[in-house]
C-alpha cells in the first residue's frame, strides 16, 4: 500500500464478549497514528444492558456502521450480516478486517471479507475446546482456517494453530486483550457501589453465571442448575444476574417456583461491565460456563468453578485458579467446597497477561502490512 496513507482496518464487534476486546484494540490503534480504524457493530446484542452500556462504560466510540442485525437463527442472522457487512467492505474499501473471538459475528464477517480479498486479522485465535457440539468451536476453527494474521492469547493456541497446518509466520503469541480492558478498568469498577448496593460483603458470597445453549436449552440440565443452586443457598449468599435466555428457559421450563423458594439468592439484571467486574472483584468464588469469565477470575485471582465438560482457556486449569467440573450437582457442590480451601491462594498469572497485548497487536499489524 502507499505508505503515505494510513491502514484502513474494519474492526468488528457484534457480542458483549466483543466489546472489552475491541475498546482496547481501538484505543492502541489510535496511538499508532499509521491506522485508521472503522468500528463496525453487527446488533448481534442489540439490548441497553448488553451493547449501549458497554460502550459507554469501556469508552468504545460509536460505531461508526451499525448493521442492525436482530436475532434468528444462526443461519439466518449470518447471513444477514454477511449481506450487511459486504456493503460496509464496498462503501470503506478497507485495508483489512479485524474479528475478534468466536461469535456469529466473528464467522460471518470473516468469510465475507476474505471472499472480497480483504486481509482478515483475528484476535482470540487458536482457542479450542475440542468439542464441535458447541457453536463457537466451529466459529472459531472456521475463521482461523481463513485468516492472514492470527493473535493467540496463549500457548495452547499456538500449538493448536500449528497442529492444524497454520504456517508459523501468520502467529502470533501476544498476550489477551481482555485482560487489557480489566488491568485499565480495574479501579473505575473498585469505585462501584454494585455490592452496597446489593447488601454484599467482600469474601461473604459467590457469583453464577450460566448461558451456555448445552446447560441452559436442556429442561434436564438446566433442572439440575438451579437444585444446585438451592443447595448452595443454603449455606451462603449466591448472586445471580441472568442471562435473557437463561431466564427465558427457566419461565419455559416451569422453574421459576423452585428459584422463589431460595432466599439466600439474588436473581438480578445483567449488569454493566464495571459492575460485574466488581462483583467478581469481592465474591468469594464464581460458578460459570463464560470462557471470559474463566480469564477474569484468574487475573483477579479469584477461585472459578466452570460448569462443563471441556474448555477452551486451559491455561486456567493449569494454573489452578479454575476447577473444570461437570453439570452434575454433587460435583459441583464438591468443587465449590474445594474452592473454599483456595482463598488466599495466589495463582500465577499466564505469560504476557500485562494489559498490552493490544499494543503488541498494533505494532504487528504496522510491521506486517503497513
Amino acid at each position: 500500500m502507499n505508505s503515505s496513507r494510513k491502514l484502513k482496518i474494519l474492526c468488528v464487534a457484534g457480542a458483549r464478549p466483543n466489546f472489552m476486546k475491541i475498546s482496547p484494540l481501538m484505543a492502541a490503534f489510535a496511538k499508532t497514528k499509521m491506522i485508521d480504524s472503522v468500528l463496525v457493530h453487527t446488533g448481534q446484542h442489540y439490548d441497553q444492558r448488553m451493547s449501549e452500556l458497554f460502550f459507554e462504560q469501556l469508552k468504545i466510540p460509536k460505531p461508526d456502521i451499525n448493521l442492525g442485525i436482530r436475532s434468528g437463527s444462526s443461519i439466518c442472522q449470518m447471513a444477514d450480516m454477511m449481506k450487511a457487512f459486504e456493503s460496509a467492505c464496498l462503501d470503506v474499501q478497507p485495508d483489512a478486517v479485524l474479528v475478534v473471538g468466536d461469535v456469529n459475528s466473528t464467522v460471518a464477517c470473516g468469510i465475507t471479507a476474505v471472499k472480497n480479498g480483504i486481509t482478515l486479522i483475528h484476535v482470540e485465535a487458536g482457542l479450542r475446546s475440542f468439542d464441535r457440539q458447541m457453536p463457537e468451536e466451529i466459529n472459531r476453527i472456521l475463521t482461523d482456517s481463513i485468516s492472514d494474521l492470527l493473535f493467540v492469547s496463549e500457548p495452547a493456541g499456538v500449538a493448536n494453530l500449528k497442529r492444524e497446518g497454520v504456517c508459523d509466520d501468520k502467529v502470533f503469541h501476544v498476550g489477551n486483550v481482555m485482560i487489557d480492558s480489566l488491568v485499565s478498568h480495574l479501579e473505575f469498577a473498585r469505585q462501584t457501589d454494585i455490592c452496597s448496593e446489593l447488601k454484599l460483603e467482600k469474601g461473604r458470597y459467590m457469583v453464577v453465571t450460566m448461558h451456555r445453549p448445552s446447560n441452559v436449552d436442556s429442561q434436564e440440565t438446566l433442572t439440575e442448575i438451579i437444585d444446585t443452586l438451592y443447595e448452595l443457598q443454603l449455606s451462603e449468599k449466591v448472586v445471580f444476574p441472568i442471562h435473557p435466555r437463561t431466564k427465558n428457559n427457566i419461565e419455559k421450563f416451569g422453574l421459576s417456583n423452585r428459584i422463589e423458594r431460595m432466599q439466600n439468592l439474588q436473581l438480578i439484571e445483567p449488569l454493566g461491565y464495571l459492575e460485574f467486574l466488581s462483583l467478581m472483584l469481592n465474591s468469594r468464588c464464581i460458578l460459570t460456563d463464560s470462557g471470559g469469565v474463566q480469564e477474569e477470575s484468574t487475573y483477579l485471582q479469584v477461585p472459578c468453578i466452570t460448569a462443563r465438560e471441556n474448555t477452551e482457556r486451559p491455561i486456567t486449569v493449569e494454573l489452578g485458579s479454575n476447577q473444570l467440573v461437570s453439570v452434575n450437582r454433587a460435583a459441583i457442590l464438591t468443587a465449590v467446597k474445594r474452592s473454599k480451601d483456595q482463598q488466599g491462594i495466589q495463582w500465577g498469572i499466564p505469560e504476557l497477561w500485562d494489559g498490552k497485548a493490544s499494543s503488541r497487536i498494533a505494532q504487528v499489524i504496522c510491521d506486517k502490512l503497513g
